[in-house]
């Protein structure tokens, strides 16, 4: 099948209804890992952060990481699962090089968490509710490098080299029931569950849940039926998704995809697929198993997890206030609209703005720089709002010097502009550059006098009533002083020189 193999969007779903289930795996931000005492800090040399344990060797023997099993129960809360006052590990047998022990530890019929849902709000204030059927407990597999192909992946590589550091970090896993009924708005549903579920994460600090580091990744299940069939069809897999943006491409895509192959009197293959970020197109991995084709039994070396219910209760008064109440709150106390808070959503803004009003600057302030100039440079550098090299601190301060009338809007754009640039922080910018507003009256008044002088036309309009005319005198002014002078100040000494009111 390739990308032409396609139906357009519209006519995939005049005919079909899909259905999704929506997989998520995050990555815990534990310091240790989850059956053994290894490090899970990033980015350090290949092979460096293992042991027997990890490494599958023969004789060692598992523990189980308490801080990943309070997260579990933490996420499961704020999921509004029941808890499992009994539960248990299993081995998920499977041979794969990235899997040292030949199986992975995991959760199979006995889920730490099960039964819950998460509203989900779409982008024109619709709630969608997402029934979740459990959430459990694993470890990550290590790190596969195909070197030698093409496309970086196993089939035509020459060699391929494995880091087992990632292999054992402590894993949630989030699936979804069925999600039926979204209709046309099914990609749209994944992409804002995903959002949704990647905010509550974050707010239990239990992970920093960044897709683009593979802390929390998606795998989109999806399958047509025709309309007023109740048994769903065959379902693809796509692994891996690692965006936003990307859950949400995949999912349409795979519509598009199935719809043609039905259409055409086809089959679908129940198998795992790859996403291409560069079209959002899916290709064909491997047919996928089922569950009996990992021979999942019980974990020998690890006793039942049996939380107390004192624990759990615990756990559940100490969860923060979940996501979509807090923007509910931010929203009324911000007096913004939902066109609004949905934009200051989607640009990963919310909690800069609060930092930066918790700093010390007004919330409209806070608000107009982070979704203004600065979404404007992260949107022309690629970066994420967060990635850029400026605190909400320096945003505030940067509003102090504007409110006290030490900079106005322009001279605080070239502010912003070199602190990004490394030039240190407001106040010094301000003093390198030399850019505090010209307050001094003696200063102002020759410059308004030279503006008046040399623009004897103008003056003349505005002493004959066209008061509007002294934006050109304005001006003026603004460029002799290299846009320092205060405007509103350099406009009531026109007035006053030409002897006019405002």
């Amino acid at each position: 099948m390739t990308v032409t193999d396609l139906v357009s969007y519209e006519d995939a779903l005049a005919s079909y209804d899909p259905v999704m289930g929506l997989e998520v795996h995050v990555e815990l931000g534990t310091k240790t890992k989850m059956f053994c005492g290894c490090s899970t800090e990033l980015k350090q040399d290949a092979n460096s952060q293992t042991c027997p344990v990890c490494l599958g060797l023969p004789g060692a023997l598992p523990v189980v990481n308490e801080i990943g099993v309070e997260s579990a129960i933490k996420i499961g809360l704020a999921l509004n699962c029941e808890i499992a006052e009994w539960c248990r590990f299993a081995r998920k047998n499977y041979f794969y090089p990235d899997m040292p022990k030949n199986f992975q530890t995991s959760q199979y019929d006995e889920p730490i968490a099960f039964d819950g849902y998460l509203d989900v709000q779409l982008e024109d204030g619709e709630i969608f509710r997402v029934q979740i059927e459990r959430a459990h407990m694993e470890e990550d597999t290590g790190k596969s490098t195909h070197v030698g192909g093409a496309t970086g992946r196993i089939h035509g590589a020459s060699h391929s080299l494995l880091d087992y550091n990632r292999a054992g970090i402590p894993l949630i896993e989030i699936v979804t029931r069925p999600i039926e009924g979204a209709g046309a708005r099914a990609p749209e549903v994944a992409k804002a569950y995903v959002a949704e579920l990647r905010e509550l994460i974050k707010a239990l600090g239990v992970s920093d849940a960044r897709m683009e580091m593979g802390q929390m990744r998606c795998d989109v299940n999806l399958s047509l039926r025709p309309h007023g069939r109740e048994a769903f069809g065959t379902r693809s897999e796509t692994k891996n998704v690692n965006s936003l943006r990307s859950v949400e491409r995949a999912a349409r895509f795979e519509i598009q995809r199935h719809a043609a192959v039905l259409s055409s009197g086809g089959t679908i293959v129940q198998e795992t697929r790859h996403f291409h970020e560069e079209d959002g197109s899916t290709t064909a991995g491997r047919i996928k198993d089922n569950a009996e084709d990992y021979r999942y039994f019980p974990e020998p070396d690890l006793v039942p997890v049996a939380p107390p219910r004192e624990w759990v209760e615990e756990l559940r008064k100490g969860l923060p206030e979940l996501p979509r109440l807090r923007r509910a709150r931010l929203k009324e106390q911000w007096g913004v609209t939902e066109h609004d808070m949905q934009s200051i959503l989607n640009a990963g803004a919310v909690d800069l703005i609060v930092a930066t009003t918790e700093a010390g600057a007004p919330s409209d302030q806070a608000r107009k720089w982070w979704m203004g100039e600065l979404a404007r440079n992260a949107n022309e550098t690629g970066r994420g709002l967060d990635e850029l090299p400026i605190t909400p601190a320096q945003v505030a301060r940067v509003a102090a010097l504007v409110a006290k009338g030490d900079l106005n809007d322009k001279l605080a754009r070239q502010v912003i502009e070199g602190v990004l640039a490394g030039e240190g922080d407001p106040d010094t910018v301000v003093e390198k550059r030399g850019l505090k507003v010209v307050s001094d009256e003696g200063a102002l008044s020759t410059a308004v006098d030279e503006a008046i002088a040399g623009n004897a036309a103008i003056a003349d309009k505005i002493r004959g009533g066209k008061v509007a005319a002294a934006g050109a005198l304005v001006g003026a002014v603004m460029k002799a002083t290299r846009g320092q002078a205060d405007a509103a100040r350099v406009r009531e000494l026109i007035l006053e020189k030409l002897g006019v009111e405002g």
